[in-house]
């Protein structure tokens, strides 16, 4: 364990914060002093889905769960001027902290927020949108509803589009042993995310990886 604190620490400050973009920087600030900034994407995440978005030349993404926007912004500085985030999340009350940053970093313009619950509004983009038009989508919301939400996205990334999943590892609960003390909060979030990961496994539409980056993140490639 200790071996991997210093690793991250290390890579933290050889290669995430001397290449991490002033904008992203000021936002990851002001959100690390909200009472809830623990829920943020940290910045070595933001750099990995920022270097994904480019290779793939992605320009219409989705993002579910958005809290004050440092993946939105991490989307927003990697996709071109003529790209597309819709943005979802139940409430923009945080979403607001982040905006005036969203609007200095000059990429507020690519930001369709939406607010309410995802599922409805994914449903609405297939009934509205045609299916399989958009490139990558980012999931970090209710993890009870990952699977919905996993059934909604193959409809709206297109083949060869990319899924991403944040929290699959739920800080190592996944790999503990079932009687390990965990509130019954955790225990229940351990116990979907556990299925989420095992239902994903099986998936023979999705090419998956599951990486240990943050709190891990799963990537999908679909292929059907």
């Amino acid at each position: 364990m200790a071996r991997v604190l210093f690793d991250l620490q290390y890579m933290l400050k050889t290669m995430v914060y001397p290449r991490e973009n002033e904008f992203m920087r000021e936002l990851r600030q002001i959100t690390n002093e909200h009472i809830f900034g623990f829920m943020s994407s940290p910045p070595d995440e933001g750099l990995v889905l920022s270097l994904l978005l480019k290779l793939m030349g992605a320009k219409r993404t989705i993002e579910v769960g958005v809290y004050t926007g440092c993946s939105v912004l991490a989307t927003a500085l990697a996709i071109p001027d003529d790209g597309r985030i819709v943005a979802i999340d139940v409430s923009r009350e945080y979403f607001d902290l982040g905006l005036p940053v969203i609007k200095k970093a000059g990429v507020a313009h690519k930001v369709d927020f939406r607010e309410g619950p995802a599922g409805p509004i994914l449903d609405k983009l297939i009934a509205d949108e045609d299916e399989g038009s958009f490139d990558f989508a980012f999931v970090d919301a209710d993890k009870y509803n990952y699977g919905n939400y996993h059934e909604q996205l193959l409809r709206l990334v297109r083949v060869g589009g990319v899924l991403a999943y944040d929290n699959t590892l739920w800080g190592g609960t996944v790999a503990m042993p079932d009687d390990t003390p965990l509130t019954e909060e955790d225990r229940k979030k351990r116990d979907s995310i556990r299925g989420f990961n095992a239902m994903i496994a099986a998936d023979t539409r999705v090419d998956p990886v599951q990486l240990p980056i943050a709190d891990g993140i799963t990537l999908c490639r679909r292929v059907v």
